[in-house]
């Protein structure tokens, strides 16, 4: 593969460590005295759960986190941070990369009926598939120099 300036593989480490800092980002302009005291972001995710169109969403909700809405609020802000900081110093790549996949999907689940939130959670699962086939943790990474995976 032929690329401008970088390797193939330190693009890919490029993607990883943007995707982080998105995750990063994410993590940094939440309400956390919202989340946690107050309960604002899973309050929001009720609502939108409440109105899902699909049955599967509105029963998983009210099974899975409508019982524990202070343990989900921080199982969310911080699964964003540890997903930020794993990406971006590359420690337990994949894992992260397969953690934050699967909560963007969660999110395109959730947020099914807005598609202004689709276009991020979209990117950034593509994102994630690309740098866990292309193994983005092999550049520029914690698993790298430790020899992880």
């Amino acid at each position: 593969m032929d690329t401008i300036w970088l390797t193939g593989a330190e693009w890919v480490a490029v993607l990883r460590i943007g995707l982080g800092l998105w995750w990063l980002e994410s993590w940094r302009h939440k309400d956390k005295k919202g989340w946690f005291e107050r309960g604002t972001g899973i309050a929001w995710a009720a609502d939108v759960a409440a109105k899902h169109r699909w049955n599967t969403v509105r029963s998983g909700f009210e099974v899975v986190v409508a019982p524990r809405p202070r343990t989900m609020a921080y199982v969310v802000v911080y699964a964003e941070l540890a997903l930020g900081l794993g990406l971006v110093v590359g420690f337990l790549t994949p894992i992260a990369l397969v953690g934050g996949l699967l909560l963007n999907l969660l999110y395109l689940v959730l947020m099914i009926h807005d598609w202004a939130e689709q276009g991020q959670n979209a990117m950034m699962a593509l994102i994630s598939l690309v740098a866990l086939f292309a193994m983005s943790w092999q550049t520029w990474s914690l698993d790298s120099a430790v020899g992880f995976f």
